[in-house]
């Protein structure tokens, strides 16, 4: 396997492509610690240096997790963590970005994570109800604290990132993007582009939908998330799967998967993107980090967006409850 380039999110070098975490933990059915364990061992030792979690996935356990994984291989990683659904258990209802919440969920974080100082701390929400002055503001004082050495925010609005960067500098933007959730690329990555702010990709693969291997829901564990996501409803994923079968025909062509050559096209939207695909897999991580050095030329990437056009995806990638929490 090449070795990985790396890329600048902010001030912060990582490699191209990072590893998220959340479905060793939440959303994806039971859990599996040694396996997901030996993932994330073989991330580190294949150069991936990104690894993001949040203080919600699994009510804490995926920090819990990775601090048990990086026992004596925390120089390796550049840890990312998230704070804001204060309802940890069960389905986010509630959304705090106050001062005093921002740094107990901090120092919970730093507890279970086992270490002295998180890489990069997100918002993983932003909180209507407190200004994004306060809650960037008390996270910069975690970062004069130490606690912290670079800022995030996950999901949030142009206008939001524009007045948290003017509060301190931030250095990546995570929200989902990929070839069928594009949203950000109207206004939102122009901003960022203008600030000087990376971007970090989450679902890049579509929540899995993009490698090809789902053709229905009726495999899944009875608690994954995509059972109640609309693109995976009856109706809707009958026309995305049409999707999927073209970037077949155009993925065979190259010689490649469908999931990486979706992939591929994610870490070709700029230098300053760096994608999180998940899996608590190892071969599916090394099957990713090939995507890390395809070459897509120009005629490839434009008929992979003639394969999947934006507006031809069927359901929204969210339920309602959900969107409601996004692009704030």
């Amino acid at each position: 396997m090449s070795e990985l380039p790396t890329r600048r999110l902010g001030a912060l070098t990582v490699a191209a492509q990072g590893l998220g975490c959340m479905g060793m933990s939440h959303g994806y059915g039971a859990s599996d610690d040694a396996q997901s364990i030996a993932t994330l061992h073989r991330a580190l030792d294949l150069g991936v240096t990104l690894l993001d979690t949040s203080d919600f996935y699994g009510a804490g356990h995926n920090e819990e997790l990775l601090g048990r994984a990086l026992a004596g291989r925390r120089e390796r990683a550049v840890l990312a963590t998230k704070f804001g659904f204060a309802n940890q258990l069960g389905e986010p209802t509630a959304i705090r970005g106050d001062a005093a919440y921002v740094r107990q969920a901090c120092d919970a974080s730093l507890r279970r994570l086992g270490v002295d100082h998180i890489d990069l701390y997100y918002q993983h929400r932003v909180d209507p109800g407190v200004p994004i002055e306060e809650t960037v503001g008390a996270m910069a004082e975690l970062v004069r604290a130490g606690k912290v050495r670079h800022l995030g925010l996950s999901e949030a609005g142009a206008d939001t990132i524009r007045r948290a960067h003017a509060v301190h500098p931030i250095a990546a933007l995570q929200s989902e993007w990929s070839l069928w959730t594009r949203d950000l690329e109207h206004e939102i990555a122009p901003v960022c582009r203008e600030l000087g702010i990376g971007l970090v990709p989450f679902s890049p693969l579509g929540r899995g939908f993009l490698t090809g291997r789902y053709t229905s829901t009726e495999g899944l564990p009875e608690d994954d998330m995509r059972r109640t996501q609309p693109r995976f409803a009856d109706g809707n994923l009958e026309k995305n799967l049409a999707i999927v079968g073209k970037l077949n025909e155009l993925a065979a062509e190259k010689g490649v998967t469908a999931g990486r050559l979706a992939l591929a096209w994610v870490q070709h939207r700029g230098d300053d993107v760096v994608p999180i695909p998940g899996t608590r897999r190892q071969k599916y991580l090394e099957e990713n980090l090939t995507a890390a050095t395809i070459e897509l030329s120009p005629a490839e990437l434009a008929a992979i967006d003639a394969a999947a056009p934006a507006d031809e995806v069927a359901g929204t990638r969210y339920d309602e409850k959900s969107l409601a929490f996004v692009g704030r």
